[in-house]
């Protein structure tokens, strides 16, 4: 059976700095954790503009 687009609920990523949603047509990015290469990090557009430190969830690694 298929699902109408109105009940269809779909999961967008939040930012790994302030916890906001990323839609599909902001400049967000994501990367794997440099240090440890297993926990993707996910970045918004205003917390790359401003710089905002992010924390690997895995190795606690902190990036700008």
């Amino acid at each position: 059976m298929v699902e109408s687009l109105n009940t269809l609920n779909i999961a967008l990523p939040l930012c790994t700095s302030c916890r906001t949603p990323i839609i599909p047509s902001e400049k967000g990015t994501k990367f794997f954790c440099p240090k440890c290469n297993t926990v993707i990090i996910w970045r918004c557009s205003r917390c790359r503009k401003t710089g905002t430190l992010y924390r690997c969830p895995n190795c606690g690694f902190e990036g700008p």
